[in-house]
This record gives structure tokens, sequence and C-alpha cells, in this order.
């Protein structure tokens, strides 16, 4: 009696279509687009939009200069504009209102770092200069249009209350106001960048603002420093500001000052790029 065979193994199924023959090379059926600085834009941009600190710290930039901006104009009368520009009375909210800038431009860096969200930012995008350079984009472009609005605001109500008052152009003292305090963000988010840590960058940057404008009291007292004391006094933050809008300014109307800003926030950007690539994440 002969023993039965086994059933025959049924034909292996034909190969997935992703399957392909060694030394094949495989194409995606999903089409692959090469990234550029356009990508990161979009995602600096859905990323300051979409969190809380942004709105909370724009929204308290705007109460500062326009509430204050307003309640200094209905103080004031026609005489009190006879040479200066109606953009006077944003100066006083914007000595307060660019420490939220300063703020905004160091969280838009160093939270991440905090969170470690860095990781999947710099996965998704490995060249890191153009993640860096996004958020310079992103965060300039809302500083300046944010301070810009909130500068024409303070001086479009001022001269609605004072149309008698100023003959003085004041156009341009929106703009430089605008730039320099976006400046001094930027510097900011230049300074997260490297220090990687949210309360270190923003000291460090309340000492940039702050300390210039209380060491020339001190320096003056000596003769040999008093020559540093007054250049201290002349381009420090505060008076920066009362140049540009032409706040008991004699000499220029705050262009030497807005330049110096420009040049160290040029060197910070500089050193932010270096260090961001010798370092790991």
């Amino acid at each position: 009696m002969s023993t039965p065979q086994p059933p025959m193994p049924q034909q292996a199924a034909a190969a997935p279509d992703w399957q392909t023959a060694p030394g094949t090379s495989y194409t995606s059926p999903i089409p692959v687009t090469r990234t550029h600085l356009g990508h990161a834009l979009n995602s600096e941009w859905t990323k300051i939009k979409s969190v809380r600190s942004t709105m909370w710290t724009l929204g308290i930039f705007l109460l500062l200069v326009v509430g204050i901006g307003f309640l200094v104009a209905a103080q004031t009368t026609n005489e009190d504009f006879q040479d200066v520009p109606y953009t006077i009375t944003a100066f006083f909210g914007l000595m307060l209102g660019q420490i939220c800038l300063l703020t905004l431009g160091v969280l838009v860096v160093s939270s991440e770092y905090g969170t470690g969200m860095i990781r999947t930012t710099f996965t998704a995008s490995p060249q890191r200069h153009r993640v860096l350079a996004a958020k310079l984009i992103i965060f300039f472009a809302v500083a300046f249009a944010v301070s810009a609005f909130a500068i024409g605001l303070v001086g479009l109500f001022t001269a609605g209350m004072h149309s008698d008052g100023s003959d003085v152009p004041w156009g341009g003292t929106v703009l430089m106001g605008a730039l320099y305090v976006s400046l001094l963000g930027v510097l900011a988010l230049a300074v997260g960048s490297m220090l990687r840590h949210s309360a270190g960058a923003i000291t460090t940057m309340l000492g940039v603002v702050l300390l210039p404008a209380i060491m020339p009291a001190f320096l003056m007292m000596s003769e040999s420093l008093r020559t540093i004391g007054e250049k201290m006094q002349e381009y420090n933050a505060p008076n920066a500001l009362a140049k540009i809008f032409r706040l008991g300014s004699e000499n220029g109307h705050g262009g030497a000052q807005l330049g110096l800003l420009a040049g160290v926030t040029a060197a910070a950007i500089v050193g932010a790029f270096v260090l961001l690539e010798r370092r790991d994440v």
C-alpha cells in the first residue's frame, strides 16, 4: 500500500509592484519636489502665527505703543508740536514696547531648543542655514509691519487731534522707528540662536539695551572714561529712538544710531550662522 504524497504548494503570488529586480533603481510613485527657501518660510510663518507667545507679545506691544501714545496725545496741545512730528507720542510707548519685540525675537528660536522640537525641524530641513534664514526673514517682516502700523496709527490719531500743530514730516519717523525696534528684535533672535536658552538670551538683550543707558552716568565721572561715556550715551537705544523722533536732538535724526545697530545685528547674524553649522543640535 503506497503512502499518500503531500499536496503540492500553490504557485507563488506575483511580486508586488513596488518590488524591483536586483540591480534596478526604485522610482517612487509620489512626486518629489526639491525643497527651497519658500518651504522654510511657509513653515516658519505657520509656527509664528500659531503659537500663543506671538499673540501675547505683539498684543502687549500694540497696547503699550498705541495706548500710551493715545494717552500722551490727549494731554498735549497744538503748541507742543511746533517743531516735532506727530509721531513723537509713539516714542513713549516704544520705550517699553521694544522689550516685547526683544522677548519675541528670542522665543522664536530658543523655544524650539527648550522643547526639543528643533530636532524635528532640522530633520525635516537638514540645511540648517535655510531654517535660520527663514526665521530671521519672517520675524523681521512681522515685527516691522506691526511696529510701523502702531507708530503710524498713533501719528494719525495725534494729527487728527492737533491738525494745526506740526508741519514737520513724520512719515520717515514711522519707517525709521519701526526699523530700529525690528532690528533690535532680530539681534535678539540671533543672540537666542547662539545661546539656545530663553532666560539667558533675554537677560543678555536687556543688558544690551539698559546698560548703555545707565553706565554713562558713572563713566563720565572719570576724565579718562568721559569720551566712552559720551559715546555710549549718544548711541544707546533710548537716545537713538529719541533722535529718530526728533525729541531734543539738535544734530542728526538717528541715522548714525540706526547704522550702528544694523552693523551689530549683521555681525550677530553671521555669528549665529557660523555656530549653527559647527555645533550639534
